[in-house]
């Protein structure tokens, strides 16, 4: 998956979870700061791209640098990628 496409994807999660329309985030867009995303929300747009990008996510093995911004968060959800072909 190509970090466009992540990057669109978590626009549209954020969109879908703070009930506004989210778009031209940058990789350096924060999360926490610039959003104002809290515990419950981050959780609901992993919730979110678990659907919509086919990604498995453990609670137990989240680290909060990994949604710094939008670039930790895409680098995250890259490697969260189940392997193709299983």
């Amino acid at each position: 998956m190509e970090r466009h496409t992540v990057v669109a994807a978590v626009e549209a999660a954020l969109s879908e979870v703070l009930e506004r329309t989210v778009s031209g985030l940058t990789e350096d867009t924060r999360l926490l700061e610039d959003l104002h995303l809290d515990s419950t929300s981050i959780l609901e747009m992993l919730m979110a791209l678990e659907d919509a990008i086919d990604i498995s996510v453990d609670p137990e093995n989240l680290d909060m640098e990994d949604f710094a911004s939008v670039g930790t968060l895409t680098d995250y959800v890259l490697t969260q990628q189940a392997p193709s072909g299983v």
